[in-house]
């Protein structure tokens, strides 16, 4: 910072430290002022990484403009109230999903509850109905589909396009094992000695 002549505003700047609870402990017993959850680019990272505290914040968020929808949805057509739900709600729920993947059932079934109460709100259907032919009509993947397809379109462009090289460098594609399965990419497991987690830590 001092090379780019740029100055530290302590009153923004947060110290988090990720890990698991053993060592935050030692840590945390030290001179060091930590915080345990912190914003970066709209997402709350927290110390344990359960993105509890980013799922309440989304689940609030949501909520607020669900009950602003439910409130106009009489003077609108399905179309354009679905097209609002898009734009204003599922647009907060898919912002960096990808990392919610692996997350903890109970995690990913308060987004789930989140999506379910939206899609009512477009059908102006009453919050006891049966949730599975709604998605259907209104042509939306569920929560962990949403994240699953993002994950899968990320492989399928750094396979395609080798970019950003910061992942590709991380992808080995594996020969098929059978002959009956040609078509099928397997993909290797990264080392967690690999470039990135070393960039990361």
């Amino acid at each position: 910072m001092t090379a780019n002549l740029l100055t530290l505003n302590s009153s923004k700047t947060e110290f988090l430290l990720i890990g698991l609870n053993k060592p935050l402990a030692k840590i945390n017993n030290s001179s060091l002022t930590t915080t345990h959850s912190a914003r970066n680019l709209g997402f709350i990272l927290d110390e344990h990484l359960t993105f509890s505290d980013q799922i309440s914040s989304v689940s609030k968020s949501c909520h607020y403009h669900i009950r602003q929808l439910r409130c106009v949805r009489p003077y609108l057509d399905t179309k354009t109230a679905a097209a609002i739900a898009t734009f204003i709600v599922h647009s907060k729920l898919d912002y960096c999903n990808s990392l919610y993947h692996n997350l903890p059932k109970s995690q990913i079934t308060r987004l789930q509850h989140v999506q379910n109460s939206l899609a009512r709100a477009v059908v102006k259907a009453p919050q006891s109905s049966h949730i599975t032919p709604i998605l259907r009509f209104l042509h939306w993947l569920m929560i962990t589909e949403r994240f699953e397809n993002k994950l899968l379109s990320l492989t399928y462009k750094v396979l395609t396009t080798t970019q950003p090289s910061y992942l590709h460098n991380l992808i080995t594609v594996q020969p098929p094992r059978s002959t009956r399965f040609l078509s099928l990419v397997t993909l290797a497991r990264p080392s967690t000695s690999s470039s990135l987690l070393r960039m990361l830590v």
